[in-house]
């Protein structure tokens, strides 16, 4: 069998997607407790910057990819109104409980789908915009997502890839320490998981860097790609548009 990676482990292609599934059930319940804790907040900003590169007008139709407990399906219904459409989406049952649960609760009902990016469930030239924000590292085969994204984007769409990427080099050996250090730490005593936060700091380093992921992008169909780099780098928002 075809091996890929799963954090530093090697492990056969059929069984990543089992081993993501289950540190993703693990981690639902207190997802964005967590995300608060180990970004110290900053995550919010990351994706409130998303949010003003996508650059939504009222009426357009929106994918959000590995959509989690629903912050960027929420802000992207905000900004397409009532004529448009934002389809919340995750691989993850447990995740997309949560999150379609928090949109309701906030009075939001937006069309939900339990979805494979590698073989997504819609029609080529369905959308105006598709953001996967911090699922693509957690895909086994990335370039068949990153052309499926491709595929369902309008002529002139929009890709918008929010993801951990690589950190400047000055700042490489604090970051590893606090990433391999911290994090599990953080996981144990407010999630009580810390294999799952291991796998996340992993996970993070063996993900494409910035010019790796542009080049996918480019060769997925994307003709135009821009990076912004944000938190020197912690986190990197690749934006392509579609030839």
């Amino acid at each position: 069998m075809t091996q890929t990676h799963f954090g530093f482990q090697q492990v056969d292609e059929q069984e990543k997607a089992g081993k993501v599934r289950g540190v993703f059930d693990s981690v639902a319940s207190k997802y964005d407790l967590m995300n608060d804790l180990m970004s110290a907040g900053l995550h919010r900003a990351w994706k409130a910057y998303a949010v003003q590169v996508a650059n939504l007008k009222p009426g357009e139709c929106v994918l959000d990819i590995a959509g989690g407990t629903g912050d960027l399906s929420r802000a992207f219904a905000r900004k397409v109104g009532e004529t448009g459409v934002v389809v919340h989406t995750d691989i993850n049952e447990a995740m997309l409980r949560q999150g379609r649960d928090r949109l309701l609760d906030e009075g939001l009902i937006l069309p939900t789908s339990l979805a494979d990016a590698e073989k997504l469930p819609f029609k080529s030239e369905s959308f105006d915009l598709v953001s996967v924000a911090f699922g693509l590292r957690n895909m086994t085969h990335k370039d068949r997502a990153l052309a499926e994204m491709c595929r369902v984007l309008k002529p002139g769409g929009r890709l918008l890839v929010l993801e951990f990427s690589r950190i400047a080099e000055p700042l490489r050996k604090p970051y590893d320490w606090y990433s391999f250090n911290i994090l599990p730490k953080l996981g144990s005593l407010f999630a009580g998981d810390a294999e799952s936060y291991k796998y996340l700091a992993e996970s993070i380093r063996m993900h494409p860097d910035q010019a790796t992921l542009k080049a996918m992008m480019k060769t997925a169909g994307f003709g135009h790609v821009d990076v912004h780099n944000m938190s020197a780098g912690i986190v990197a928002l690749h934006a392509g548009i579609k030839c």
